[in-house]
């Protein structure tokens, strides 16, 4: 039986959301898990870890960020450089990108500190992350404000090309899916009539069927 929903529930009074919708609990819509890097403007080396992410291949590739925060590194990176690497991790190295998080000073090489290589793009003027399996060199195409308060804003961005694992593109070795390929970041669930709350998790995609 389907149920609505479109007022607080009470059953989540008194749990913290972080600043999103308890709506992004309740439906719990994962999305790719990536670490986007760029160079602060003293020069070095930022990394953040990003969801909320989409792509299209309609006209040329790009990469759509639906919330990314005015305050922080990858937005103040991406407006001052005009352009990031879009780095796609897989589960073996997922603890080191995830300290990313907490090696955040401005002063840091965030990806270093954590345990991980930096590499060159050999398009735009940002770093990659050697370990990750694929990374996507984009420039930024535009910006909106996802809200009238502007605290987020919506980004675009171009792909002018990828590196990637030969490993990964043949899908008789380790392939792209699978427990070796793309994570998703699966929001905590939440039970809109009991409140009962589901841990945060990585997951991945498994082939279903052909069409």
């Amino acid at each position: 039986m389907k149920k609505e929903f479109d007022k607080f529930p009470e059953a989540f009074g008194g749990q913290e959301f972080f600043g999103f919708s308890w709506l992004e609990y309740t439906a719990a819509v994962p999305s790719p898990l990536v670490v986007v890097t760029g160079y602060k403007s003293n020069g070095i080396p930022n990394a953040t870890m990003q969801s909320w992410c989409t792509f299209t291949g309609a006209e040329g590739y790009h990469c759509v960020f639906s919330s990314v925060h005015k305050s922080g590194h990858m937005y103040c990176s991406i407006k001052e450089t005009g352009c990031c690497v879009v780095n796609f991790p897989s589960a073996d190295i997922l603890d080191k990108c995830m300290d990313t998080i907490k090696n955040n000073g401005f002063n840091t090489d965030e990806i270093t500190a954590s345990g991980l290589t930096v590499e060159p793009s050999c398009r735009v003027n940002a770093p990659r992350i050697k370990e990750c399996f694929l990374n996507m060199d984009c420039e930024l195409e535009w910006e909106r404000d996802l809200t009238e308060d502007g605290t987020h804003a919506v980004i675009c961005l171009k792909v002018t090309g990828i590196c990637m694992d030969d490993r990964r593109y043949n899908n008789n070795d380790l392939g792209r899916y699978g427990e070796t390929g793309y994570l998703y970041n699966i929001r905590s669930q939440r039970n809109p009539e009991t409140g009962e709350v589901s841990p945060m998790c990585a997951g991945i995609l498994s082939k279903y069927m052909d069409f």
